[in-house]
């Protein structure tokens, strides 16, 4: 049974830094894609960030050179930097999994994602 276990939300002032973390297990997580999503109230799921097997990374405008994402194979865990916090980051912060490996076009990774944890809320105040 596949289980993502996101933590590391809060909340924290503009300009401020978090690091969530989604342990994962039930399924080989070498071998799957891995990515993190955000929505927010009132708007659409956006994906910010993704980290294929091989180690490729994907990440959105929307947060590049603030957010970085990386993975400890041997413990199972994904990771979220989050550095810059603005107002406008605040939002429930999903991990995802996908089997298998992701799809690179061009610069963007895409893979299939099938589980989903239940997601941290991170609020940044002015």
């Amino acid at each position: 049974q596949v289980q993502l276990q996101e933590s590391g939300g809060g909340t924290v002032q503009a300009g401020g830094s978090l690091r969530l973390s989604c342990a994962a297990s039930g399924f080989t997580y070498s071998t799957y894609c891995m990515g993190w999503f955000r929505q927010a109230p009132g708007k659409k799921r956006e994906g910010i960030t993704g980290i294929d097997s091989d180690g490729t990374t994907t990440v959105a405008d929307s947060v590049k050179g603030r957010f970085t994402i990386s993975q400890d194979k041997a413990k199972n865990t994904l990771y979220l930097q989050m550095n810059s916090l603005k107002p406008e980051d605040t939002a429930m912060y999903y991990c995802a999994a996908a089997p298998g490996p992701g799809l690179l076009l061009g610069n963007t990774l895409w893979c299939d994602y099938k589980f989903w944890g239940q997601g941290t809320q991170v609020t940044v105040s002015h």
